[in-house]
């Protein structure tokens, strides 16, 4: 039975898109018949023994602190992980090292590889420096932005394969001299297991809420997530007045929390419509089902940058796999996902009107709602499922199984 070590920033028991990523991948190979665990590093923050079990998966920590000025702790970030994976395996002998973004990772696992003579996989979700940009923490064209740029191109060069989660990355990384050949598209996707079976629309929380007016359902756009600057939810707010003037039982619900959080509320209050408007904050995994169950349209006005044109969101398709009617910006990451005009609604980005043009045209055409609903599930069920996107790997993995062979045999001679 094939083992197969994943190098992992962070895992469960943390709730975040990166971990239910990667908990839908190793199970979705422990069904194929793979041996998996993970191994994460010190951006794994949350406090647990050296070797954790969270959902039937067991995963390996790494020990110690990095401190110093940027780039030397990054340095001793990465030496620390490589000698956690190191003793990972040494004691469990894995056949196939499987690295996922960022690159500290990448770059940790690709040390023990050559050691060991393992095979290596990379497998890119966003890329760190657009992320960091992305999330107020960085800046484009800045040194840390090349040199981690630098770094990722480096890991990518020295791997034996790479994945990408769409087509946006793929093309990146061919444009910087990636042979097309060694790259491999893996779409973000769904465990249907998971969000395939919604919810009852909660009546008593939708009163609780002020989601009736005299008896009747108000039409609910809803967006559940974290709350960063480039997911545009400042543009959803302001789209609100314009949407309420012509569909004045409209109400927004914002689920999550992050860094615009404040800011975001703030502008609510102030807003002409701010009884429209509702903030539930953070809410156990497990209740995020009873919030999708009152929304009829999931709205990601993400703003248009590197990222969001590069990198497709995971929140758009648990939407679609929940029957919801689905309004986003026409940013490329959006447009791998959703078909305008057949899955669901693309509108200007960056643009309040637009988004609420847009969200007014779905909720007055009820007679498309069911229409949009069958083609978004068929969409997720064929493309979007892990239980099928997971035999993939097979694929890639096969192809590197020679090479397990002759690298063995040359860190022996």
């Amino acid at each position: 039975m094939t083992r197969v070590l994943h190098i992992l920033d962070h895992s469960l028991p943390i709730h975040s898109g990166y971990t239910f990523r990667t908990r839908a991948i190793l199970k979705a190979q422990q069904a194929l018949g793979y041996e998996v665990r993970g191994v994460t590093g010190l951006r794994h923050t949350d406090d647990g023994p050296a070797a954790e079990e969270a959902d039937g998966l067991l995963f390996h920590r790494t020990a110690g602190a990095a401190n110093g000025p940027a780039g030397w702790r990054e340095w001793r970030e990465i030496a620390l992980f490589t000698q956690a994976i190191d003793r990972v395996v040494n004691d469990w002998r894995p056949d196939l090292l499987h690295a996922h973004s960022p690159a500290l990772c990448g770059q940790a696992a690709q040390r023990v590889a050559r050691r060991y003579g393992i095979p290596l996989v990379y497998e890119i979700r966003a890329f760190w420096e657009d992320a960091a940009v992305g999330n107020g923490t960085g800046n484009e064209g800045s040194l840390k932005y090349r040199l981690t740029r630098k770094l990722e191109s480096h890991v990518v060069r020295e791997a034996d394969a790479v994945v990408t989660i769409c087509d946006g990355l793929r093309q990146d990384l061919v444009a910087r001299g990636t042979p097309e050949e060694k790259i491999t598209v893996m779409p973000n996707g769904v465990d249907l297991s998971l969000f395939g079976q919604p919810l009852e629309r909660d009546a008593a929380l939708a009163r609780a809420l002020g989601f009736e007016i005299d008896g009747q359902s108000c039409p609910v756009i809803g967006f559940i997530g974290s709350f960063y600057d480039y997911e545009g939810l400042d543009l959803l707010i302001a789209a609100m007045p314009a949407l309420t003037a012509r569909r004045p039982d409209a109400r927004l619900l914002l689920v999550g929390g992050g860094p615009m959080d404040a800011a975001l509320r703030r502008q609510a209050d102030a807003s002409p419509v701010a009884n429209a408007i509702r903030f539930i904050g953070r809410v156990p995994h497990h209740e995020v089902d009873r919030y999708y169950a009152l929304c009829d349209v999931m709205a990601y006005p993400r703003k248009r940058s590197r990222l969001t044109d590069l990198v497709t969101p995971l929140k758009p398709l648990e939407a679609l796999a929940q029957g919801k009617l689905v309004a986003a910006s026409d940013v490329g990451g959006h447009r791998e996902l959703i078909e305008n005009g057949k899955t669901g609604t693309l509108f200007a980005p960056d643009d309040a009107t637009a988004c609420a043009v847009a969200l007014a045209g779905l909720l007055e055409r009820r007679d498309l709602w069911d229409g949009y609903r069958r083609a978004g599930r068929e969409q997720v069920e064929t493309h979007h499922d892990w239980a099928l996107n997971a035999r993939r790997y097979q694929d890639v993995y096969q192809m590197l199984s020679p090479m397990t062979v002759q690298k063995g045999l040359n860190a022996a001679a």
